[in-house]
């Protein structure tokens, strides 16, 4: 049931967000979704690394809950454990993007000789399509989990730096800062204490939906087969090598492909709630 305030009382953060059914769905999904992959031992006591020749590509049923593959490994155990690398590079390029982006924002809105440059280099780099620049950096880095954290961290800073900058050009002229100025407050006090404190709520929102671009340029990535090290499982690494099965084992790509779109489709819907209930402009309105 969706959260509602009492009448005449402020609305909280938590009910705001939970007030459409959709993300109340869309949250309880993916801290599902999260929970089975962080306590995989828990849930299966199948080794996903486990091979069996006689058990090679079997469907789903009651030995192998969504079938084997073709070296006869538990499709569920290595879904929940591949769930565990795919998750961990979606939150890790949200958190390093997000520095990047700030950093970055930060410098271009408040130094207003460093702007110009800055922005241009942003714009050269948003001109490039996400994918074609993560293959490109991944191609020069190397194949591992750090480095496709670190590639698609680049690829997706620019999309906090915008929101950053423009921020920062509003708030930097607000009679609040100018005052900090004339108490004589430094210049790194003035950026962090007053002005990113003031702009976390869009850096909160787009590093969700960075979230969930990141999984699904990891899929994109590893499907191509210029992601991670393949012997690494992941949602991406798992499609790539059930494609050679299609014919025979539909089911090794149709459940990475369902646990990557779930999980994509909640993460852009828990997006929507969280930018609808930090806006208040949009607040009023639910």
């Amino acid at each position: 049931m969706a959260a509602t305030a009492s009448a005449g009382t402020e609305p909280t953060f938590m009910a705001l967000l939970l007030s459409r059914r959709a993300v109340l769905v869309a949250l309880i999904v993916f801290v599902l979704i999260v929970g089975l992959c962080l306590f995989a031992p828990f849930v299966t006591s199948a080794d996903p690394m486990k091979m069996s020749v006689r058990a090679r590509l079997t469907p789903p049923g009651a030995d192998f809950l969504f079938g084997a593959d073709a070296f006869g490994r538990d499709a569920f155990a290595r879904l929940l454990y591949a769930g565990q690398v795919s998750l961990s590079i979606g939150i890790g390029v949200a958190a390093l993007a997000s520095v990047i982006g700030i950093a970055i924002g930060l410098v271009a809105g408040f130094f207003r000789r460093l702007d110009a440059p800055m922005s241009r280099l942003v714009d050269a780099m948003m001109a490039f399509p996400d994918i074609l620049l993560a293959i490109a950096l991944v191609s020069i880095l190397g194949g591992s989990i750090v480095n496709v954290v670190l590639a698609l961290s680049i690829v997706y800073a620019p999309r906090i730096a915008r929101i950053v900058r423009a921020s920062t050009l509003v708030i930097r002229e607000l009679p609040y800062v100018e005052a900090a100025r004339a108490l004589g407050s430094s210049t790194l006090t003035i950026m962090f204490t007053h002005v990113l404190r003031n702009i976390l709520s869009p850096i909160i929102v787009q590093a969700t939906f960075i979230f969930a671009y990141a999984m699904l340029a990891e899929a994109g990535l590893s499907f191509l087969g210029v992601g991670i090290d393949p012997s690494t499982p992941s949602w991406g690494t798992m499609i790539n090598e059930g494609r050679q099965y299609l014919d025979q084992a539909a089911f090794l790509i149709v459940f990475p492909g369902m646990a990557i779109s779930v999980s994509v489709l909640s993460l852009q819907m828990i997006g929507d709630g969280l930018r609808d209930a930090l806006d208040p402009r949009l607040a009023k309105d639910l």
